[in-house]
């Protein structure tokens, strides 16, 4: 049951949120209900600390703005992060773990050429008014596959491709099959033309690859993969040619927000403006150089959390991520020698998520429910393999024990 609930989770977090969210409730009442098999060591609640710290002081800066009710109903998002807890509970050990992640990356692969197609045949309005393909080719001239936009796909890639890196170039020759799939991937992410998700894989790619034996392979074969993107897709290159220019139209506008964030936060500094209130109070805040009057996000998730949440929030928001490198980092250190397939799984988890914060400087990816579902369950990974890592010390302490 629960190796069948993994894999429609796979399938969902590629492609459709409500698959997604309603495997993860079924996983947790299976969690809850199911048997529990007596071999299997308690995966525990690893960061519960400053996820319950960030939560609390969610609902603190709900109940502290002007609509208290209508903010704590906006912090419903917080129950997305309970899906950390369903996916690390969900993998009984290392075996599982790897599994998922391979299943995940086959099925953001699949869709990620199911996108390069979508853009290869979307029509030059950019729309197929009708027929039975008028929702998958709807509002195509930049990727987006089975997501409502194209940063959400851009976001979804951005983590599945940097996270399966270290996995890949480790193996060797036995991931070769696997290669023309991330180069697709890649290719499909130059497609949706999001140059924050852009930035935060190329920061978890070169990252992860700088960890690894083959790096120069793997730098030459994404270089080799990026230029082709370019050549085939001239607005791709138009789009690249645009980062950091501070004249152009969506630049303005994110300078625009950042400013109006800023002051915002020097009114609110503590308990912030609540959850959701963005929406409502930006059009008053917002400068004569702000192209849009009205946004629901300011398109920078530390930017966002502490407007909403007040400078405790961010606090709080930042320990999450201090705490999460700090333990996926020591059980890095506990690896043995040899165990590739452990030390890639801990890498890509670690690289995917520091490539989820570089694109969140441009994104407020933290608010885009299928991205974070996606940064959630990666994050599940080095805690399977540290359980696993305990197991087998004690194990090792009971036969030394023993004899």
């Amino acid at each position: 049951m629960r190796s069948w609930l993994l894999l429609a989770l796979t399938v969902g977090l590629a492609a459709s949120i409500s698959l997604a969210e309603i495997t993860l409730v079924l996983l947790a009442a299976w969690l809850v209900f199911g048997p529990r098999p007596a071999a299997v060591p308690r995966a525990g609640w690893p960061l519960l600390g400053p996820l319950a710290a960030f939560a609390a002081w969610t609902l603190v800066a709900a109940l502290a703005s002007s609509r208290p009710v209508a903010s704590l109903l906006a912090a419903k998002g917080l129950l997305t992060l309970g899906a950390f807890y369903v996916v690390l509970h969900a993998l009984p050990d290392r075996a599982a773990a790897r599994r998922f992640a391979t299943g995940l990356f086959l099925a953001v692969s699949i869709v990620a050429l199911l996108a390069v197609v979508q853009v290869g045949f979307c029509p030059p309005g950019g729309t197929v008014e009708s027929g039975p393909l008028r929702l998958f080719f709807r509002k195509c001239a930049r990727a987006r596959g089975f997501f409502s936009i194209y940063m959400t796909l851009a976001g979804v890639l951005t983590l599945v491709l940097v996270s399966v890196l270290p996995r890949l170039a480790r193996a060797g020759r036995s991931a070769l099959w696997a290669l023309p799939a991330w180069l697709a991937g890649v290719l499909a992410l130059g497609l949706t033309q999001a140059r924050g998700a852009w930035l935060g894989f190329a920061v978890g790619a070169v990252a992860g690859a700088l960890t690894l034996r083959r790096r120069w392979l793997v730098l030459v074969a994404l270089a080799l993969v990026i230029a082709g993107t370019l050549a085939v897709e001239p607005g791709v290159l138009e789009r690249l040619r645009t980062v950091g220019d501070l004249a152009d139209d969506t630049a303005r506008d994110r300078l625009a927000m950042l400013d109006a964030g800023l002051r915002l936060v020097r009114a609110h500094p503590v308990t912030g403006i609540g959850p959701g209130e963005v929406k409502r109070l930006y059009p008053a805040w917002a400068t004569e150089e702000a192209l849009r009057r009205s946004t629901s996000h300011l398109h920078d998730t530390p930017l966002q959390i502490v407007v909403e949440r007040g400078i405790p929030g961010l606090a709080a928001w930042l320990a999450i991520w201090v705490a999460f490198f700090a333990r996926a980092g020591r059980t890095l250190s506990r690896i043995p020698a040899g165990d590739e397939e452990s030390r890639g799984l801990v890498l890509g988890s670690m690289a995917a998520i520091a490539a989820f914060l570089v694109a969140g400087l441009f994104e407020y990816n933290f608010g885009d429910t299928e991205v974070l579902l996606v940064a959630l369950a990666l994050m599940a990974l080095p805690f399977a393999v540290a359980r696993d890592l305990d197991a087998a010390e004690a194990d090792g302490g009971r036969s030394a024990g023993g004899t």
